[in-house]
């Protein structure tokens, strides 16, 4: 018998680790499921292995992304589609896998399997690659015998919000990259290019314009303190990271992000099409309206979205329909609010918040499109004022140097 240590969470979300004496890591697990903790698989090691344990840099370790479970999903669907048992399906996608983090996460699923558990219940062990919706899906899609169905619907799903992040990346990155390309540029001017004018205009005995003293005072002033300068500016945005990972950081910064001009219409448009095709997915595939609910909730992405969809779940909870409390929302348009109405007046709410979902997904990428065309030219004409203004202001003592001599 060997020891192995463990951590997982009870049931009111606390963390907790420990050590326990078994035969095997299965052992291990079943015996904390007894206790009402849910372990984390990866967590549970035998004690000791020295150096045939595998060691891991944090960050830098094998992930999962989004392509690599949209292929899973969409592979298994087949195999179930096709007959094939659910732990044979599992071996061969565990060993056939391209991405390591995806190998390790489906032998365990299998294991768990295996052993008596259900396919929900070997994804929830993995909750890094497998979110609350997958779990929920592939539960009610066990339950109701289309788990193929469910399959193919979420390799659908996890493609749509994919692309969708994708193109969310691109409206963020896109200035970013080059505002970075400014401050370099401008960093490269102030301490190696405009220092050398400046040591030769020391040698004119003339006054020099004002444009250029203020040009090499900066200059000067720059290269004394650059450190600091850059120092600061990583620092501002590594504690504005930090405390944007925080809860109270995102109930401060979300409401901020939403009244953001241009950005926070993308914002707002992102979360409808995220909120619409989640409940859209959930919903056609038998998941309770207020476990959906709750589960898009949690995946908004946005604090103020969240709480309004907590008070849409309570209020249908009190025997409301959705379209009530959407109707007080500041984030869903009327025209969401009616065409959510008309679906559930004729019974077809999936089919209805697909089509809405549609909509604001295209919206989205037409959003995207302009800010990059109305981006483009203003940062341009940024860019070029700033490296123009400098160039300009080394140049006039040039221009007055005839004078000089």
């Amino acid at each position: 018998m060997a020891t192995f240590t463990w951590e997982g969470t009870t049931a009111k979300g606390k963390k907790v680790k420990g050590e326990m004496e078994a035969v095997t890591q299965q052992q291990v697990i079943q015996a904390l499921r007894t206790q009402r903790i849910k372990p984390n698989a990866k967590k549970v090691k035998e004690k000791g292995t020295g150096l045939d344990r595998e060691i891991t840099i944090p960050g830098f370790g094998p992930k999962a992304k989004t392509k690599d479970v949209v292929v899973f999903t969409r592979q298994f669907a087949t195999m179930i589609d096709a007959g094939l048992p659910i732990v044979q399906g599992l071996d061969i996608l565990g060993k056939s896998h391209d991405n390591k983090a995806m190998r390790v996460a489906l032998n365990g699923v299998r294991e768990r399997v295996e052993t008596g558990g259900t396919l929900a219940d070997g994804l929830s062990e993995f909750e890094k690659i497998f979110d609350d919706l997958f779990v929920n899906m592939v539960a009610a899609g066990e339950t109701g015998g289309i788990l193929d169905i469910i399959l193919s619907r979420l390799a659908d799903y996890l493609e749509k919000m994919d692309k969708l992040r994708r193109q969310v990346k691109t409206a963020m990155i896109y200035p970013a990259v080059v505002v970075a390309a400014a401050v370099i540029v401008t960093a490269i001017l102030l301490i190696f290019v405009i220092p050398t004018f400046a040591d030769m205009f020391t040698d004119f005995g003339a006054a020099l314009p004002a444009p250029t003293r203020l040009v090499m005072e900066i200059s000067d002033f720059f290269v004394a303190y650059y450190h600091i300068i850059f120092g600061t500016m990583f620092g501002m945005f590594w504690m504005f990271k930090r405390f944007l990972a925080t809860e109270k950081g995102k109930e401060v910064m979300h409401p901020i992000f939403l009244k953001l001009p241009v950005f926070g219409d993308i914002i707002r448009k992102v979360a409808v099409s995220r909120f619409t095709r989640t409940l859209s997915t959930m919903l056609s595939s038998g998941v309770p309206i207020l476990d959906a609910l709750a589960i898009c909730g949690r995946t908004a992405g946005n604090k103020v979205v969240e709480k309004e969809v907590s008070y849409i779940r309570h209020s249908i909870s009190e025997g409301r329909s959705i379209a009530e409390p959407l109707a007080d929302s500041t984030i869903f348009p009327s025209m969401v609010v009616q065409m959510i109405n008309v679906g559930e007046s004729t019974g077809a709410l999936d089919a209805m918040l697909g089509k809405v979902a549609d909509f604001y997904e295209d919206e989205v990428e037409n959003a995207v499109n302009g800010l990059k065309q109305l981006i483009e030219p203003i940062m341009i004409l940024v860019l070029g004022t700033i490296v123009g203004g400098l160039v300009v202001a080394m140049y006039l003592p040039i221009f007055k140097l005839g004078s000089v001599i």
